[in-house]
């Protein structure tokens, strides 16, 4: 069993499906409707859980009952909560999203709790990081808690994973401690320093993150599959055809298929294809955990929409 430990975050999610986008004063009424647990943390926890692994999380918890929501899903999907703390006096993440009928959507979020947590809390979190072979991470926490979560992974010899999402344009230094980062084609353009909508080239993209220095860096591109970047190399890795509901969390599903693929010793390649056909089922259900596939449902769906 491949053990992971996932540092950071929990975020309630809050989704409804509307016609179009409101204009401002203006109040719309949706359709669909769901309230779950969510945030990049948790996403990519429960997704690995469900596709095999051991996973315990690394997260802070808020003062109210989106907190008492999050130890239900905890306890019912069987990930490890030792170092999962409560703060006083602030709120749990939330996230509001939007959902268009074209699957398109928006999501604003406060992260609440989430931005509370610090280094020390990784370093209470070091025997699990130590026992662990991958170490995941996003960017619902702050920057240096990530890059300690990086650094005790490499010293103990875990397999280090940052997804930076969302993006945020900080030091890079951060990537010597980094085997494998995952952004999609805007995360990339803003980890750059570019603006969000750069015309930039997905070659050129690919080559400047490829500079970075990372040993294995993978650009999502959503429907199209991901751009996978090895030692001066380029291959895109294609995605199956399906039709979108709800891309809420296709990104969390792909990054914990991915870990789990890599943790179970797949070539680079066949975890890439693995993780695009979890993201790919994601995407065909409204909220993110009901997305979220077990191993048997996957394999399932890998056979029906090809291997």
């Amino acid at each position: 069993m491949v053990n992971i430990a996932v540092i950071g975050s929990f975020v309630a999610g809050v989704t409804v499906r509307v016609p179009r986008m409101p204009v401002l004063g203006e109040g719309l009424i949706g359709d669909l409707f769901d309230l779950g647990p969510g945030g990049k943390g948790t996403n990519q926890a429960i997704a690995a859980v469900r596709l095999g692994a051991n996973v315990e999380l690394v997260a802070l918890l808020g003062d109210d009952i989106f907190a008492d929501l999050a130890h239900r899903v905890f306890q019912a999907e069987d990930i490890g909560t030792e170092h999962v703390y409560r703060e006083q006096d602030i709120n749990t993440g939330v996230g509001l999203v939007t959902l268009l009928e074209s699957g398109d959507n928006c999501i604003i979020g406060h992260l609440g709790a989430n931005m509370r947590m610090r280094p020390e809390h990784v370093d209470k979190a070091e025997d699990v990081i130590a026992r662990s072979d991958i170490v995941l991470t996003q960017f619902e926490v702050p920057f240096e808690t990530v890059a300690r979560a990086m650094e005790l992974g490499r010293r103990h010899g875990a397999l280090t994973m940052w997804n930076p999402a969302p993006a945020q344009n900080v030091p890079l230094d951060i990537l010597k401690n980094v085997d494998l980062i995952t952004p999609n084609e805007t995360e990339a353009r803003i980890l750059l320093g570019l603006d969000p909508d750069d015309p930039i080239s997905l070659d050129d993209l690919s080559e400047r993150i490829a500079a970075l220095g990372v040993a294995s860096a993978i650009i999502t591109l959503g429907k199209q599959g991901a751009s996978v970047l090895t030692d001066n190399d380029r291959q895109v890795v294609p995605a199956p055809a399906v039709d979108a509901l709800d891309p809420t969390g296709a990104g969390d599903a792909f990054n914990a298929a991915l870990a789990v693929g890599l943790g179970e010793g797949l070539p680079l390649l066949d975890a890439v294809e693995q993780a695009n056909h979890a993201g790919a089922y994601s995407v065909r259900h409204l909220g993110v955990i009901d997305g979220l596939p077990r191993r048997e449902e996957l394999e399932a769906f890998k056979n029906d929409y090809g291997r």
